[in-house]
């Protein structure tokens, strides 16, 4: 029953991951905390803390429109390439084997490098540095963990609070009358906050086959009824037909991870599974007009955990297969008045570096 109940540690340590909702690119997608399966405590209801953090980083630059790279944007050195890590730090409260309550503060550092928005003769980079939108959330195992030890589900309901700066500025160079810079805000991508106030729900799950093979499932989405934060985006500036695209819209969130992992005795846990993140074209609730890199990226993930004592360490490396920025609903505007398919690019990177610990007390 240890041998079980060990592996069943290792399970929920391994959704208790940076499953962050921050897509591989310019498809923005912002951090907002650890979506996660809580870390099931002991074999009692003890209740306690965790602390949790989670760093991820990633370099976008291959562009697609659709599923097809624009190969010829490497080439013409036009490519917009994005930097960006975040931090995130999370406190859990364990209230008992069933309800867990946590608050989650992300923090992030970004760089965007690019042609076009500096009057397409010089590239330049334009960074953006601070808290994200922090989220609080409860958590409740549905079935008795005492009478379910080889399989649980976890569902989980917050709120994600507009505390990023949705509106932070740098500047834009060779776009003056006479070609000086300006100070304007920052694309989408890298912006720190949506703007809008969220609710998010999950669903965690976990099931173990035998001591050591089990599998895993985690779902995420963010219902952000706001449609639009008022911020410009200067992309009329850019081109005149963008006009429709002048304010950045407040997408909706989603996250899918599912896989298995294999259990050793000396603490240490692999898996290995697939990824899907994105933003819709259509949210839930509210319109969905304005400006959005609607997409989604599907991606192997290996993962790796180690467990000692009370502290729970990982590494996660996903490795996107498919990328897809699909039509949004401006460019669906656009074409019906141009009679012809417009569809928007966006840039993504090849793999997401996701790293952290976890430590009960």
């Amino acid at each position: 029953m240890k041998k079980l109940f060990s592996l069943i540690l290792s399970a929920c340590a391994l959704l208790f991951i940076t499953n962050n909702v921050n897509a591989q690119g310019c498809v923005a997608i912002k951090n907002n905390g650890a979506t996660c399966m809580l870390k099931h405590p002991d074999s009692t209801s003890k209740s306690g803390w965790l602390f949790s953090t989670a760093s991820r980083y990633f370099r976008s630059f291959r562009h697609f429109s659709g599923t097809e790279e624009n190969k010829q944007r490497l080439v013409d050195n036009t490519e917009v390439i994005n930097h960006q890590a975040s931090l995130d730090l999370a406190l859990t409260r364990i209230v008992n084997d069933r309800w867990s309550f946590m608050i989650d503060v992300p923090v992030l550092s970004n760089a965007r490098s690019s042609l076009y928005e500096h009057g397409r003769t010089e590239r330049h980079t334009m960074h953006s540095f601070g808290v994200g939108d922090i989220r609080v959330a409860a958590y409740r195992w549905l079935l008795d963990p005492a009478k379910n030890i080889k399989g649980n589900i976890q569902a989980g309901l917050g709120i994600k609070l507009p505390t990023g700066d949705y509106d932070f500025k740098d500047y834009w160079y060779n776009v003056g009358p006479n070609g000086e810079k300006e100070l304007r805000t920052v694309d989408q991508s890298i912006q720190l906050g949506d703007g809008g106030t969220g609710f998010t729900t999950e669903l965690n799950a976990f099931y173990n086959f035998n001591h050591n093979f089990g599998m895993y499932g985690n779902l995420y989405y963010l219902i952000n009824p706001r449609e639009q934060n008022g911020v410009r985006t200067y992309r009329e500036k850019v081109s005149a037909s963008l006009a429709n695209e002048a304010i950045c819209s407040v997408p909706d969130q989603y996250m899918f991870r599912a896989g298995f992992n294999y259990g050793f005795h000396q603490g240490l846990s692999l898996a290995a599974g697939m990824r899907l993140e994105g933003i819709p074209v259509h949210d839930l609730v509210g319109g969905s007009g304005d400006f959005r890199r609607p997409g989604y990226i599907w991606s192997v993930e290996p993962t790796a955990t180690y467990s000692v004592k009370n502290l729970n360490f990982f590494v996660s490396v996903p490795f996107a297969v498919v990328r897809n920025r699909t039509q949004s609903v401006t460019d669906k505007e656009r074409s019906l008045k141009e009679n012809r398919h417009i569809q928007g690019d966006a840039a993504f990177a090849d793999y997401t570096f996701n790293g952290g610990f976890s430590v009960r007390f």
